[in-house]
This record gives C-alpha cells, sequence and structure tokens, in this order.
C-alpha cells in the first residue's frame, strides 16, 4: 500500500508541475508578470531591436559602395539577417536570400547568333594551325600534308601555297611589323617566311622534338616556341639566337602566349600546370595547378588584363601579373583543343566533341 500512495502522490506532483507551467504561460499571455521580470523581457527586446536595425544599416552602407549591384540591398549580409530571410522578413520569399554565387556573377550580354559563313577545302590532312593577318585582308593555314595556304579572307579564295616542312604543321603566326610569317612543325623546325619574296630567309635551331606552338612579342622582335622536348625556347627574331631556354614543364608544352606586360611569356603543358616566366630573367615568376589534367590551349583578353586556359573539361579565367584565379567556365565534358577571346568578351572553346561560345 506505501507503493500505490507513493504512486500516486508522484503523478499528483507531475499534475501540479503541469498546472504551474500552463498557469506562468497564461500569465505571461495576460500580462501578469512580475515586474523585475518584465522590466528584464523589455530590455532583451529592445537590444533585439537595436541588433537588427545595426545589421539593417550595415547591409544598407555595404549596397551604397561602388562595384555592387542595386540587388543587394536585399541581400542578407549576417546570419541573423539570413534567418530573418528564411522566415520571410525580405518581402515575405526566401528569393532574396541570394548567395555569393549569384550577385558576383554579371549577366552575359546578348549576341547576335553565330552563323556559317563559308566552308574551306584545299588542304588534304588535318588543319592544325591558323593565323590571321593585322589587316585582315588575309589568313594562313598550316596542315598535316606539310603545307602552309595563304587564303583571302572577304572571299575565300587560296592565293599562295608556301611548302618548305616536311612534317605537320602545328603553329603559324603573322608579324604585325614586318611582312615575316612564322612557322613551327613536327619536324622540329622554326621558319620564318619572307611574304615579298615568298621564301625561307631564316632558320631557328634548337629544338629536340616537334615544335607545336609558337607566339611573338607584342613590342619586341622576340619569337618564342613550345614543343614536346619540355621548354620553350625565346628567340632573337633577326640574329636568330636563342636568348632563354625556359625550362621547368615536365611534359609538352602545349601552348604559349606573349604579352606587353609581366608576365610577358605565358606557357602551358600536358603536365596540367600553367607557368608565367619573366622575360628579362628567363625565371620562372608563378605556376598555377589548379587544373587537374594536361593544359591544352590558353587565350589572352585583348583589352583586359586577364588570360584563359583550358583543360579537359575545365576552363579557367586568371588574373595578371599573379595570377589569381577568377572563375571557371563550365560546359566542356571532352579534351579542349582551342580558346579564342574577342573584343566583345566572347570567349570560343573548341573541343572534340562541339565548340562553346561563353559571354
Amino acid at each position: 500500500m506505501d507503493y500505490v500512495s507513493a504512486k500516486r502522490r508522484s503523478l499528483y506532483a507531475v499534475d501540479d508541475f503541469e498546472d504551474t507551467a500552463l498557469a506562468k504561460r497564461l500569465r505571461l499571455r495576460a500580462g501578469n508578470v512580475p515586474a523585475a521580470r518584465k522590466e528584464r523581457v523589455e530590455a532583451a527586446a529592445a537590444a533585439s531591436a537595436s541588433t537588427a536595425q545595426t545589421n539593417t544599416n550595415t547591409a544598407l552602407v555595404r549596397t551604397e559602395l561602388p562595384g555592387l549591384k542595386d540587388s543587394t540591398a536585399q541581400t542578407p549580409q549576417t546570419s541573423q539577417q539570413l534567418s530573418l530571410a528564411r522566415n520571410g522578413a525580405y518581402g515575405g520569399t526566401q528569393q532574396h536570400a541570394l548567395t555569393r554565387k549569384d550577385f558576383m556573377q554579371a549577366k552575359p550580354e546578348w549576341h547576335a547568333p553565330w552563323k556559317l559563313m563559308r566552308v574551306i577545302s584545299g588542304h588534304l590532312g588535318w588543319v592544325r594551325a591558323l593565323a590571321v593577318e593585322p589587316d585582315n585582308q588575309w589568313f594562313a593555314s598550316g596542315a598535316g600534308d606539310r603545307t602552309i595556304k595563304i587564303w583571302d579572307l572577304a572571299s575565300g579564295t587560296l592565293k599562295l601555297t608556301l611548302t618548305g616542312h616536311i612534317s605537320t604543321v602545328r603553329g603559324l603566326a603573322v608579324s604585325p611589323r614586318h611582312p615575316y610569317l612564322f612557322s613551327c612543325a613536327e619536324d622540329k623546325m622554326v621558319k620564318c617566311w619572307d611574304l615579298e619574296t615568298n621564301k625561307v630567309i631564316r632558320h631557328y635551331h634548337g629544338h629536340l622534338s616537334g615544335v607545336y606552338t609558337m607566339s611573338l612579342h607584342p613590342t619586341l622582335d622576340v619569337l618564342v616556341t613550345g614543343g614536346r622536348d619540355g621548354v620553350a625556347r625565346v628567340w632573337d627574331m633577326r640574329s636568330r639566337s636563342n636568348i632563354h631556354v625556359l625550362s621547368g614543364h615536365k611534359g609538352t608544352v602545349t601552348d604559349v602566349k606573349c604579352q606587353e606586360g609581366d608576365p610577358q611569356v605565358i606557357t602551358s603543358s600536358l603536365d596540367s600546370t600553367v607557368r608565367l616566366w619573366d622575360l628579362a630573367a628567363g625565371k620562372t615568376m608563378g605556376v598555377l595547378t589548379h587544373h587537374k589534367k594536361g593544359v591544352r590551349a590558353l587565350a589572352i583578353h585583348p583589352k583586359e588584363f586577364t588570360f584563359a586556359s583550358a583543360s579537359t573539361g575545365a576552363i579557367k579565367q586568371w588574373k595578371c601579373p599573379e595570377g589569381a584565379l577568377m572563375q571557371n567556365f563550365d560546359g566542356h565534358n571532352s579534351i579542349i583543343n582551342t580558346l579564342a577571346v574577342n573584343e566583345d568578351n566572347v570567349m570560343i572553346s573548341g573541343g572534340r566533341v562541339f565548340f562553346l561560345i561563353h559571354s
């Protein structure tokens, strides 16, 4: 009997506790709160309102900073504002709780649709290199048939065929200051063609294997070539002397670009790295190791101080001179062999399956 009595007393105690808690809640709702506790509640509410106002002012100040869009006026800046956004405090919906990615990427500009204008045929092998004359009067193509063909850009008619290489032509470059056309091929040869006589006037000897890429410096009489031997060689265009041997890559040098400002030479390789070079010292300024697979193409923006690199399924944009990563471009799921950027911020990437246009 004592056990039953104790059990009943415990049940009554629980009921009394629940009644007491319920009574307290009812008193709070009715406003029957002791004076001291009521003051503490009001002080806490005032402090919370002050914090919310401070955070709102901070968000408004951030909105007025240059470079931020108007849409950031409703973008939550703190954890408290994020919770308010989820509860509908920012317009009653969750669409204003933007992420960092949403307000950082600019909306692409509209460009007229691309249409196929003309198909030009004439080579007997894969076309591996193209170069357009600076005045847009003609362009040159190099192919696996070991020839270089000069085409009229407006009509697409063949103007000239140059022969001299004994293997696939892999790179072409037209000098903007001299009547010269430069070519490189898998026969380890780098040639300089005089376009007034249509003959080879200089050879550049030094590569130990096929030469896959080349680039002319925009202001100096300097030519940079790279190839299967894993080095980039800097040549004096006139004297044919080898100024520097830029070594450091552990695989084939797939592309090389030159620009006026530092880094004046940028190279990519199948070792999955991009190297930035100090042309005066002939040494590496930086190594970009973000790519997971071999980097096959580079493109320098004609106006911005940036460049892009492409590997299998990935395109990355970098900021010069330090080589800071700016953004990634998605869309390809295959090997990307070429990149090109124009002054309208349109980048074209060519892979084994299709071409993509990024703007």
